[in-house]
């Protein structure tokens, strides 16, 4: 098994190469991604949207100086978006050039359009390629929203690393990528994949940890705008809303209210920019104007008590 000595040695060094590219990871998630970058496996983060999983690859990418290769799953994902297809267009114009040429050895021709240089790499064959950084960062985001022939598809081209192309023969890497697999769960993904992979669930932060992520991504907001945000969005995850807003919400709310030269929470503040942070309809009309300010007395009082305590 090769190792880089630019991968990190300890559970404490990934939080430290997370924290420098001002990703704020908990200890469970830290261990996830040492163990799975140790034992060379896949990462599968599963999890709430807008909980931090995709943002994981993105940051190992940078801080590790590796390509990030992203798949961006959706339903009827196949072979041809995922892996390779060939450039149809550029074969039929070689075609009728050798036509033209008078070339008639048609099993010569065959060979010769369906040479590499037809070829068009999808990410997953990109990431099996050598990288001259080293491999790469494959994420596969999204596998919930894929339907389950790819999905077994997937499974064999992470048991050995390797894709076949009928016409050039079998691609497999030299050294594994570094694979993020994120799933939102609208759908259970199969054990078999899961198996292959070191698993981990990304839960939504506690009000401590989510105001150092906006303290670090949304440096601009004043403290106690900040601390007030966190909080406001910590109690709006107690009620029984339809989709609950994530760290990403509330990085926006943050930066929003920032652009807006805002200090602090006001009910008037809150009800004109409260669509950063809710994004469906029936969840704004759940919060009418009377449970605002009932929230930001709450969470004013409980700040309050804290700086006294």
């Amino acid at each position: 098994m090769a190792e880089h000595s630019d991968l990190p040695s300890s559970i404490d060094a990934v939080e430290e190469l997370l924290s420098a590219e001002d990703y704020v990871p908990d200890r469970r998630l830290a261990t996830a991604v040492f163990l799975a970058l140790r034992l060379q496996r896949p990462l599968f983060l599963e999890g709430e949207s807008g909980t931090g999983k995709t943002e994981v690859a993105r940051v190992l990418a940078a801080a590790l100086g590796r390509r990030l290769i992203r798949l961006q799953c959706y339903e009827g994902l196949d072979v041809a978006a995922a892996v390779y297809e060939w450039n149809y267009q550029r074969q039929m114009v070689e075609i009728r050039l050798a036509e033209a040429g008078g070339v008639v050895d048609r099993e010569h021709l065959a060979d010769d359009i369906f040479a590499e240089r037809f070829l068009i790499r999808r990410p997953l064959l990109q990431a099996l390629e050598p990288q001259p950084e080293g491999p790469p960062v494959l994420l596969i985001d999204e596998l919930d929203r894929t339907d389950e022939p790819f999905e077994a598809f997937l499974l064999e081209v992470l048991s050995e690393y390797q894709v076949t192309i009928p016409e050039l023969g079998s691609v497999r890497a030299e050294e594994p990528p570094i694979v993020v697999i994120t799933s939102n769960r609208t759908r259970e993904i199969h054990d078999a994949v899961k198996r292959r992979c070191f698993y981990h669930w990304v839960d939504y932060p506690d009000a401590a940890r989510e105001l150092a992520i906006v303290r670090r991504r949304a440096p601009e907001a004043a403290e106690a705008l900040s601390a007030q945000v966190v909080a406001f969005v910590q109690r709006l995850r107690e009620m029984p809303l339809y989709k609950l807003p994530g760290v990403a919400e509330t990085i926006d709310w943050s930066q929003a209210l920032a652009a807006l030269d805002r200090v602090s929470l006001d009910p008037s503040v809150v009800g004109e920019t409260l669509g950063a942070v809710l994004k469906y309809q029936e969840d704004l009309e759940r919060l009418d104007a009377r449970e605002v300010e009932t929230l930001l007395e709450q969470i004013n009082a409980e700040i309050a008590d804290a700086r006294h305590g």
